[in-house]
């Protein structure tokens, strides 16, 4: 699930001007005409085939395995997304507040603290969310969190905390345009939505005593990111998710001294 992050910006702002376009079929954005049947149902199909390329072979899969996936020929991709970097933040952002909403249902509807923390894990893994879980969000987790670099933390994710230690290249860019400036605002608050909502899952369940104290919000979408792997059969594939979730699962309880 590899993203270039210097690229986000200006993905996201060919992005917007793609579904402007899209909207108004004009690049001025000076109509406002509907999508036409066949144009929508494409749209669709190419939606619906990145978001199952890119969780059974990651954000690196090439564009002509999502156009073969949608049945349609990789230049309508190109079309509806100029760039895959504007396709993988779409899909990215998507899957961010899925997350989002999951976590607030779960907080929501489950007054027992531990319940809740886990019916959250359980509804975002059978959905197979953590497959396409941005990993920049991972990052922003685990730097939040863990700005002490101890040893051990260093060990339980060393991909992200290697991740986050490198410069934000977006820093020594040119200045951006109002436009990127918006997109990447938009990026950020729900990647902040979903790191806050889940965390208050995570003090909830810690002030109970039922989640180790050691157990934080980075720890817990990584639970997401790991119990939901693909296989090519459904049914196995939930058999596998399930059995390793509820492993998982045992392992963030706290257990009484």
């Amino acid at each position: 699930m590899h993203i270039q992050d210097s690229h986000w910006g200006t993905a996201s702002a060919l992005a917007d001007g793609a579904d402007s376009q899209a909207r108004t079929g004009a690049a001025d954005g000076s109509r406002s005409t509907p999508l036409r049947v066949d144009a929508q149902r494409n749209l669709e199909h190419v939606l619906r085939a990145a978001r199952e390329v890119f969780g059974e072979l990651g954000y690196g899969a090439p564009m002509e395995d999502v156009a073969r996936r949608a049945r349609v020929g990789v230049g309508t991709v190109y079309r509806r997304f100029p760039s895959k970097d504007v396709l993988v933040r779409r899909i990215a952002e998507e899957e961010t507040a899925r997350l989002t909403e999951q976590a607030q249902t779960a907080l929501g509807q489950e007054e027992e603290p531990w319940s809740a923390l886990s019916c959250f894990l359980r509804t975002s893994v059978a959905s197979g969310a953590g497959r396409l879980l941005p990993p920049q969000v991972l990052r922003v987790g685990v730097a939040d969190e863990g700005a002490a670099e101890s040893a051990e933390d260093a060990a339980r994710v060393p991909q992200q905390r290697h991740a986050a230690a490198q410069p934000d290249l977006r820093l020594v860019e040119q200045r951006q345009s109002p436009e990127q400036e918006a997109a990447d605002a938009d990026a950020d608050s729900g990647t902040a939505a979903l790191l806050d909502v889940v965390g208050q899952l995570v003090e909830r369940a810690r002030a109970a005593q039922a989640l180790r104290a050691d157990v934080t919000v980075a720890d817990v979408l990584l639970v997401i990111a790991t119990a939901a792997p693909s296989l090519p059969d459904p049914a196995q594939q939930a058999a596998a998710s399930g059995r390793l979730l509820d492993i998982l699962l045992e392992g963030l309880r706290s257990r009484p001294a």
